[in-house]
């Protein structure tokens, strides 16, 4: 029976973790921060989980937050400017938004209650080759600066070398819930973008916003602003934001209300999206798999990142439960199950980035606005970014999908 270590306590590392303790393999996961560490940390994302993680979250037994409560039912889409556009897609299943402050304890909880091993120290590369000698693979699920180096860029697969959208996210209360409840969507042409998640946090039901300013607009203000020396000055400036560019969303924001839930709910900056190798040779001529966040860094404008790293350490699982060796083969045959579903996520992701919308994307966009059934579809396939990348990836697939839509009418 292989040893498993596993560096990182993110999604990718806990569901992977949890998988394996399914079936009794043993597993450590190595993490710098103690479940007490990340549960008062600084908020560290608005992470959505689509109906197939919560399906996964469902076979691995740690569906603790009934979606039906905690989650949300469909997606709406606004694209403000000259020709205004605006759809709404109904979700084939639940989605959930929840503080992963919240989330992660749970689950490390849950992995040590099934017998896995939770090791606190921190891990730099000549740690991870040393660690490498006590387990039969090393997978490595979070890391920065010289960790990260040990997975070499893939340029093919990565086309930004700075982040292409100034980043501030949120926790508001006075903001009312879109009916149905969902998450928004809305795009300020020129300026960026606000995703508007539900969310569940420590002082229950609240509101994510995740401006995305682009480089440049009128929206990179908010994340470059020092909440902490105005906090009045801040909220004034955010509904300001949201009247100038997301009047939709702004009119279920009430003034009296609207403000930050506590100052440590609030993250700002930016990230420079990513694909890295999916695995390296260690100096001993063991190999370490790259996953979840080492494996690729999106933005999160459409919500993937954690979907996919959950999709990965799924795939990874399975993998290891089918092999004899842990070897380099067997790192090419998790590369080849994971790749079209991660490298599409990040090619959508980063096709979304773009400072200007393309054509064609506008020409989907406006097709699904007044045509429900068309928008219930796309916005299903979020759970398989793949299909969506058929449709994008070019000009041509996008009109061919069209016509078939029109076909099946």
């Amino acid at each position: 029976m292989p040893d498993i270590g596993i560096i990182g306590s993110g999604i990718a590392g806990l569901h992977l973790g949890l998988f394996l303790r399914q079936h009794d393999i043993p597993v450590t996961i190595y993490s710098d921060r103690t479940p007490e560490d990340i549960g008062a940390s600084r908020l560290p994302n608005s992470v959505a989980h689509h109906r197939s993680t919560l399906e996964r979250e469902r076979a691995l037994g740690v569906e603790h937050w009934d979606p039906q409560e905690y989650g949300y039912f469909a997606n709406h889409h606004h694209v403000n400017g000259p020709t205004p556009l605006e759809f709404r897609g109904d979700l084939r299943g639940p989605a959930r938004a929840l503080d992963y402050r919240i989330y992660l304890p749970r689950l490390i909880a849950d992995f040590q209650e099934r017998g896995g091993t939770f090791d606190i120290r921190a891990v730099k590369p000549e740690t991870i080759v040393s660690l490498s000698e006590q387990h039969d693979l090393i997978v490595v699920a979070a890391g920065k600066g010289e960790i990260a180096g040990m997975f070499p860029r893939r340029a093919d697969r990565s086309p930004y070398e700075t982040p292409q959208r100034r980043l501030c996210v949120g926790l508001y209360h006075g903001v009312s819930y879109p009916d149905p409840k969902g998450m928004s969507l809305s795009v300020s042409p020129g300026h960026g973008e606000l995703l508007e998640l539900p969310l569940h946090s420590f002082e229950g039901p609240v509101t994510a916003l995740l401006f995305e300013g682009i480089p440049g607009g009128d929206l990179e203000q908010v994340s470059g602003m020092d909440q902490a020396s105005d906090p009045t000055g801040f909220e004034k400036t955010v509904l300001e934001k949201l009247e100038s560019h997301f009047p939709q969303v702004r009119e279920r924001a009430d003034a009296a209300r609207f403000h930050l839930t506590r100052p440590e709910d609030l993250l700002q900056g930016g990230l420079t999206p990513v694909v890295r190798e999916d695995y390296t040779r260690l100096p001993n001529g063991r190999f370490a798999l790259a996953l979840g966040d080492m494996h690729t860094v999106l933005d999160p404008l459409v919500g993937q990142g954690a979907n996919s790293a959950s999709y990965s350490a799924w795939v990874t699982g399975e993998t290891i439960l089918e092999e004899l060796t842990l070897d380099e083969r067997f790192c090419q045959k998790v590369a080849r199950r994971r790749a079209d579903r991660t490298l599409s996520a990040a090619a959508f992701s980063n096709f979304m980035l773009r400072r200007e919308a393309a054509p064609h994307l506008i020409e989907l966009f406006s097709a699904m606005d007044g045509d429900p059934e068309l928008a219930e579809e796309f916005v299903d396939h979020f759970n398989r970014p793949e299909r969506i990348w058929d449709i994008l990836s070019t000009p041509q697939r996008t009109r061919a999908y069209l016509a078939g839509q029109e076909w099946r009418q």
